[in-house]
């Protein structure tokens, strides 16, 4: 008798040091899927290759081969008589099975000219922020998407116009927790002071040493992809590509494959 009251003694208290041990036990949290990207930019010279032929078909051939998530586009006319009444975000859109968004910059010839975004994923809010720009006005777009925010650009010619963009790029993503990334034609060499300026806030993902224009021989790199560095997040690119494209626009488009981690 004494063995069993013995057993029943042990028995009951393992089973409640088990289920206390279960009771204090935390859930484990789903450890989220890694953030990876396929990004591009690409100027478009409003679809006129260096062949000074218009081809629409061409510059979505090369952004389709490349299977981008999201592509800057710089260099766009919206309806105008110079490319005979054509939207030309529309086109490429339509041509690339993308989504698409187009912000104009300035009124040109009875319509638009100005930037636009492709991407595969719908975005979840896009909004237009002004540039500063004396030969021309420019602007930016700030598109959100479900895992990081998206920023496209064409810069201003004039070296001060594009120093004083900077802080005007950095109040537009001071309160995004997410991954942010900026990319498009900045106009500006890597040596130069705009990209020093850009460089306190954001870390060059391509790589510069690749010239990206002009497209047939190119001798410099105006054309840059970018992720911000000021949120808490970690970036590894895996691919770096000036893709090899000689004829369809007078720039190379520049496409980056990057994972994002967190400090």
């Amino acid at each position: 008798m004494k063995h069993k009251t013995l057993l029943f003694t042990l028995l009951a208290a393992a089973t409640l040091t088990a289920c206390s041990t279960k009771k204090n036990q935390q859930p484990t949290e789903p450890q989220p899927a890694p953030v990876e990207a396929r990004l591009m930019t690409y100027n478009l010279h409003n679809c006129i290759g260096m062949d000074n032929r218009r081809d629409y078909q061409r510059i979505a051939d090369a952004i389709r081969q490349a299977r981008p998530d999201v592509v800057a586009l710089q260099e766009l006319d919206s309806v105008t008589g110079r490319n005979g009444g054509i939207h030309a975000l529309d086109t490429l859109r339509a041509l690339t099975g993308m989504n698409g968004f187009f912000a104009a910059a300035i009124p040109y010839d009875g319509g638009s000219y100005g930037i636009g975004l492709l991407s595969q994923e719908k975005p979840l809010s896009v909004r237009t922020v002004p540039m500063p720009g004396r030969e021309e006005a420019r602007t930016m777009i700030v598109a959100e998407f479900r895992d990081y925010v998206f920023c496209a650009t064409h810069q201003s010619l004039t070296p001060e116009d594009q120093e004083a963009s900077v802080p005007l790029i950095l109040q537009a993503i001071d309160s995004i927790g997410k991954p942010v990334f900026l990319a498009g034609d900045m106009n500006s060499h890597p040596y130069e002071k705009p990209q020093q300026l850009l460089r306190n806030h954001f870390t060059t993902l391509n790589d510069t040493a690749a010239h990206t224009y002009p497209a047939d021989q190119p001798h410099g790199c105006i054309d840059y992809i970018y992720a911000f560095t000021g949120n808490g997040h970690s970036f590894e690119v895996t691919q770096d590509t000036v893709i090899a494209e000689p004829m369809a626009s007078d720039h190379r488009p520049v496409l980056v494959t990057v994972k994002v981690g967190r400090h």
